[in-house]
């Protein structure tokens, strides 16, 4: 006889509390293996897809694809060690669970497990160069155990229909954006390849204007005295709401401070063009900047630490997880490259290649999210010279690099058009004085300026 077993949504790692379920991969009635993803939900930090430690056939699902769940909730239930008959023989379908607790990605390496088919559209790019160059069988569904109520299965993965046939959306972030603002998909040209409707053409039809139904809400409602007639209210959820929620604790619990500096940063790009004219992997200029900074952090270590406020101690790291600054669709994401300081500059480009891929496609898992120790702050690609940025909690410093452009500069006492950049520093006043960041800086910027330099603390 089957045994209905109930598949909360577990915790995903770093102090997540929920996730948004963003699509289905199975129906009800649908016969699950041990550790198939069912369900790809979003999280303030990553896109993850939810292995189900059951196998069986499914019986009921809970929430609608764009519901917000918090951990513990209800995802599905699962008749486990129905009869052949009735599980679907030689589906996959297990007769029990993995038995692992889920954290973060799956819970082992399942062979039945299925693998999804991506778009090969268009993704939007991640700036991090500092010179710019840089869903199974269908059975008889099984009765659902006492005070379960289904959940009717979501189409909204199915494309939407227009007058002349279906329009052409493949994104669930798409279709819930124009969704939750009353947008009639039916009514946009996509942008994308053979018509396909992308996130930036739901965003610009949005700019153009409020949607009705919003509009006559408003009409309704008496405004504020304060308030700002057409205003609309952007919920501060998934990576903005992190990011602000990180960033407001960033600003009440360290005591910050910045210095900046100019330096002539010609020598490191000849030096960058010499590496990359004798051939083998290029080597970015960001993997560059990165190996003056885990220099400069042996020299001065109290800039790679954290404060234990409550044991009123500061905490030094023997190794450097540099995380790094990338804009991406979903909002700014810091990755984190482990063990930096054991990486030549070839080892350090490709890394920041792969974290910066899956940062584009949305798959950055929240370990490779969390856990760094400094970070390198990026923000020339914008067109800005200098900045302070806000540390991120709980490091105690951060360098910021500005854009790298000709300049006016005296060299060896004449004047010269020089490649010049600003570098900036805020660190935690706690963990130092401005003599040790002064220190810092001050030997980031000689690396800067005399490659070589940085050969002598190697």
């Amino acid at each position: 006889m089957a045994q209905v077993l109930e598949f909360k949504l577990p915790d995903l790692g770093e102090g997540l509390t929920e996730a948004e379920i963003v699509r289905w991969l199975v129906q009800v009635g649908d016969v699950v293996a041990v550790d198939q993803p069912v369900v790809e939900v979003e999280t303030a930090k990553a896109m993850v897809e939810v292995p189900c430690p059951y196998g069986g056939v499914v019986t009921a699902r809970f929430g609608e694809e764009g519901t917000e769940l918090p951990v513990g909730a209800p995802l599905i239930t699962v008749a486990v060690g129905a009869p052949a008959s009735d599980a679907g023989a030689g589906a996959g379908a297990g007769t029990g669970g993995s038995g692992n607790v889920l954290v973060g990605y799956g819970t082992s390496e399942a062979p039945a497990r299925r693998r999804r088919v991506r778009s090969t559209r268009p993704e939007p790019a991640v700036t991090v160069a500092v010179d710019g160059t840089a869903p199974m069988v269908p059975v008889a569904p099984v009765a659902p155990v006492a005070a379960v109520t289904p959940v009717a299965p979501a189409s909204s993965a199915a494309p939407a229909e227009g007058p002349g046939g279906p329009v052409p959306v493949i994104s669930p972030l798409v279709r819930r954006l124009a969704r939750e603002n009353g947008l009639d998909l039916r009514e946009l040209t996509g942008s994308g390849p053979e018509g396909l409707i992308l996130r930036a053409d739901v965003e610009n039809a949005l700019r153009v204007a409020v949607p009705r139904e919003e509009a006559a809400q408003a009409a309704q409602q008496p405004a504020a005295p304060s308030a700002l007639a057409g205003g609309r209210r952007v919920p501060l959820k998934g990576v903005r709401g992190a990011v602000a929620d990180k960033l407001s604790r960033s600003r009440r619990e360290i005591p910050d401070a910045t210095c900046w500096v100019d330096a002539d940063a010609t020598e490191l790009m000849r030096a960058r063009t010499a590496m990359n004219a004798a051939g083998g992997p290029k080597i970015s200029l960001l993997a560059l900047l990165a190996r003056i900074c885990t220099a400069a952090l042996a020299r001065f270590p109290e800039l790679n630490s954290t404060v234990d406020q409550a044991a009123r101690e500061v905490v030094q790291f023997d190794q450097v997880h540099l995380g790094f600054a990338a804009q991406t669709e979903r909002g700014l994401v810091v990755p984190v490259v482990r063990d930096a300081q054991a990486r030549d500059a070839e080892g350090l480009t490709a890394e920041f290649a792969r974290l910066t891929e899956a940062g584009r496609q949305g798959r950055l898992t929240p370990a490779e999210l969390t856990g760094g120790t400094f970070t390198l702050n990026n923000y020339g690609v914008f067109g800005v010279d200098g900045s302070t940025p806000i540390i991120n909690h709980p490091e105690a410093a951060m360098l910021g690099v500005g854009r790298i452009v000709p300049r006016p500069w005296v060299h060896e006492g004449e004047l010269a058009v020089r490649q010049v950049v600003q570098l900036s520093l805020t660190f935690d006043h706690r963990v130092c004085d401005g003599g040790t960041a002064g220190g810092f800086l001050r030997h980031v910027a000689d690396c800067v300026e005399q490659p070589a330099v940085l050969l002598r603390t190697l």
